[in-house]
């Protein structure tokens, strides 16, 4: 357990954002994993209508900083060529 003031109020920090990033992260792969079933069931309207949603959200945890850049575009890039 951390002693001093400064130690403390990193522990605080560290716990919220691993929170934060476990959620960017639990939902990405979520909609991912919905995204996929959808495609395989030949039910490609309804992915369609779910690619926005996958897209913010790859792009938000790319701004806070779970993912790097490329790696979102990366992402955002397989998912597009699956639907077509």
């Amino acid at each position: 357990m951390p002693i001093s003031k400064s130690a403390k109020k990193s522990l605080r920090q560290n716990t919220k954002r691993r929170k934060r990033n476990l959620w960017y992260k639990k939902r990405m792969k979520s909609l991912i994993k919905e995204f996929h079933s959808l495609i395989h069931a030949n039910k490609k309207e309804e992915a369609e209508k779910l690619l926005p949603n996958i897209f913010k959200i790859i792009d938000k945890s790319a701004k806070v900083g779970i993912l790097k850049k490329r790696t979102a575009a990366r992402k955002k890039s397989k998912i597009t060529k699956k639907t077509i």
